[in-house]
């Protein structure tokens, strides 16, 4: 196989996989460089069409791919509206979602009977909105035994197609839910250390046991 060959087949190797992807950034991203590497190879071997067709591919999803990274800096891919545990919507969501919800956040397994036994007053549960879809579920409780404006994070979840948009840059910003119920620091345990990638790119930092982030007021 000469290096032209091996160019086209790169080229459509990744093409398959790019389609596969949930992530929709990583989607464009992946696709925009094998629409990159066709064009090159279609243009060696002077297939005009395939050129063209590919060139506009290369356009279009750098057209997203530029939208969804201004989208994310902005803080305007994502809305938030407030639920209650017994909330209809938040049970389809996890009718839906809960296997993988839980796990990443095994409480979310008896989220509504946790959220009932601690009272509405010191419970926060909220939908994350994209447009007019349902992608994401957040909940926390009050930290009792710790200063006041202490919320304890229960579940903090995308669902893996919205995950390049970075809501935790939206939920724990002066516009998200956590704001809204007055919080000033958010807190967590050891049980969530299988999201601790993501916990840190929100502004999460390690403490003893778990990690914390402070809210700007």
């Amino acid at each position: 196989m000469n290096l032209v060959d091996a160019l086209g087949w790169a080229g459509s190797a990744l093409l398959v996989y790019s389609v596969l992807q949930s992530r929709m950034l990583r989607l464009r991203v992946l696709n925009l460089a094998a629409s990159l590497a066709l064009v090159a190879f279609n243009a060696i071997i002077g297939v005009w069409p395939m050129v063209a067709m590919n060139a506009a591919l290369c356009v279009i999803n750098a057209w997203f791919a530029v939208s969804l990274v201004r989208q994310r800096r902005r803080g305007s891919a994502f809305e938030w509206v407030g639920a209650g545990p017994g909330d209809p919507f938040v049970s389809r969501f996890l009718a839906h979602h809960g296997d993988d919800v839980a796990e990443f956040f095994p409480v979310a397994r008896d989220l509504p009977a946790t959220l009932a036994t601690v009272g509405a007053a010191n419970t926060l549960c909220a939908l994350v909105l994209h447009g007019d879809v349902t992608v994401g579920l957040v909940a926390a409780v009050a930290d009792d035994g710790a200063p006041a404006g202490t919320w304890r994070l229960l579940v903090d979840y995308v669902i893996p197609g919205y995950r390049d948009y970075t809501a935790g840059s939206f939920l724990y910003s002066p516009a998200g839910p956590f704001a809204a119920r007055g919080a000033q620091r958010v807190v967590t345990g050891p049980e969530l250390a299988s999201v601790s990638t993501y916990l840190g790119h929100a502004g999460f930092a390690p403490t003893d046991g778990g990690w914390a982030r402070a809210l700007q007021p």
